[in-house]
């Protein structure tokens, strides 16, 4: 049996597959089973900001689980110490504590609780487009009515308003709202950035009526917009900032930080098993160290302007818009993008879908602009000439 063989035999089939074995990563590049190349701008969905096999990581890892891998929160660890130390250096201005979990979701339904828990109201306010997770809260604040519907009902009090419209916001928020939880720019939602002043105004509102805000950085953060935490180019400071995604390397972490207006919690209220295991927070000490040695915010900054504009000069009527912030990209076409992304993939890039009709781009930001320039020069032949009929029969998600 192939390897996809014993996948599709065995897997759960939550999963629409790419025909495709990818067995080994270097940098901005992954390689397949019989040898291909191709440049990565699926970038592990965001978690693979400081690219593939990243050596400090690696080295970080493989010291750590010759000394201790598990050790649950009940114990002080040396480890966990460092790195609750080192986010405080690098985190938003105000964030004061982190609860250290496992992953994304995890992240967000630990700040939806300490939001009810320190204001006793039970009213969210999310954005329509915004996705936050799977698991039953953060999905509540989902919006996409795909994942929502199997699973409803849902966790009650959870409301849903346009994105990037103060006065719809303002409209939504009242005595009984515990939190607002927004993106910096909606990833899954087509890649949309909000405005500095709606997320100032969105601030505001949480202010002056008691709400907690809950920033949504689990693809955004790590440098991925231009700056280490994409609340920074609006000059905000979250109440509760979600983390994940490239926090650890590509090892699976997330973290809630804690502003000043949550301050410091009831014991016993919330807990994880696995959360900030001393295997976990080697590599996430790693992780930020390379991250800052490198200036990987401001080359994201930089390679992230070229990109947009590079992009922005395809002439092709298929496209409606190019946006982003960063090396966090977008192309909104009039059609469907599942054909055009397997058409790219033919061409050696790896591209993910963000909704029905846009192509999202989330390079490692090691990439160079040499392999970036041979992504936009792969986008802009598939999207001005012929698709090959096999991607323009393709009906599989992308």
């Amino acid at each position: 049996m192939t390897v996809r063989d014993v996948e599709d035999r065995y897997t759960s089939g939550l999963y629409t597959k790419r025909p495709l074995t990818i067995v080994r990563g270097q940098g901005a590049r992954l390689w397949d089973s019989d040898g291909q190349p191709y440049i990565d701008c699926v970038g592990g969905q965001g978690a693979a900001n400081l690219g593939h096999a990243n050596g400090a990581v690696a080295e970080a890892i493989a010291a750590q689980a010759r000394s201790l891998v598990s050790c649950p929160e009940m114990f002080y660890n040396d480890r966990r110490a460092e790195l609750l130390a080192r986010l405080m250096q690098i985190v938003p201005a105000g964030l004061e504590r982190a609860y250290l979990c496992n992953s994304g979701t995890e992240a967000v339904e630990a700040a939806l609780k300490f939001a009810r828990l320190v204001t006793g109201r039970r009213e969210v306010i999310a954005a329509m487009r915004g996705f936050h997770g799977r698991t039953m809260g953060a999905l509540s604040a989902t919006w996409e009515k795909k994942y929502r519907e199997p699973f409803e009902p849902l966790v009650p009090g959870f409301r849903h308003v346009p994105y990037n419209d103060l006065a719809a916001l303002e409209a939504a928020v009242t005595s009984d709202t515990a939190a607002v939880i927004l993106e910096i720019v909606q990833g899954e939602g087509g890649v949309r950035p909000g405005s500095p002043d709606y997320l100032r105004g969105a601030q505001r509102l949480c202010r002056e009526r008691g709400a907690m805000l809950i920033i949504d950085e689990i693809q955004t953060g790590f440098g991925r917009t231009g700056a280490l935490f994409a609340c920074e180019h609006a000059g905000i400071r979250p109440d509760l900032l979600c983390l994940a995604k490239s926090i650890a390397g590509g090892l699976p972490m997330g973290a809630a930080l804690l502003g000043e207006r949550i301050g410091v919690l009831p014991p016993q209220v919330h807990g994880s098993t696995f959360g900030g295991n001393p295997l976990a927070c080697a590599a996430a000490i790693a992780a930020i160290d390379f991250l800052r040695a490198e200036h990987l915010a401001e080359r994201a900054a930089e390679l992230g302007a070229w990109f947009l504009a590079r992009l922005g000069r395809i002439q092709s009527p298929l496209i409606r818009e190019v946006r982003g912030l960063g090396l966090m990209v977008g192309i909104e076409l009039k059609h469907k993008v599942t054909p055009y992304l397997q058409a790219l993939m033919g061409r050696g890039v790896l591209a993910l879908p963000a909704g029905l009709t846009v192509m999202r781009f989330l390079p490692p930001l090691v990439i160079s602009q040499a392999e970036l320039a041979e992504a936009a020069d792969a986008v802009e032949n598939v999207l001005t000439q012929p698709l090959p009929a096999a991607a323009g029969t393709a009906t599989e998600a992308a």
